[in-house]
């Protein structure tokens, strides 16, 4: 047997959401993880859901930074989704996300 490695794709992507346990945001991180899987699901390799403390709601796509609560607020979702695109699919159309707000 060989050392388990995880498998990805090329180019797969890896998004993290850190959300805080303390203020119950798990339903609305895991309401953004589903917007992002569908809307990504041939792009994204992972998507992880990290507990966290201290009010803290972070999106990151490889381990960089596209959303902080603390400075940017809440995202909508079609920001977010907007942001991912950017990093993991550029020039892919959102459809009607794609649309000024």
């Amino acid at each position: 047997m060989t050392d388990a490695q995880p498998q990805t794709r090329p180019n797969g992507r890896r998004v993290e959401i850190e959300y805080c346990t303390q203020c119950r945001w798990l339903p609305r991180a895991a309401w953004l993880a589903q917007e992002l899987l569908t809307t990504f699901e041939a792009e994204l390799t992972e998507l992880a859901l990290k507990p966290g403390r201290g009010g803290v709601f972070v999106v990151r796509v490889d381990d960089e930074v596209v959303w902080d609560r603390r400075e940017q607020g809440f995202p909508e979702p079609t920001a977010v989704k907007r942001l991912v695109r950017d990093r993991v699919a550029p020039g892919r159309s959102l459809g009607h996300s794609d649309k000024p707000e």
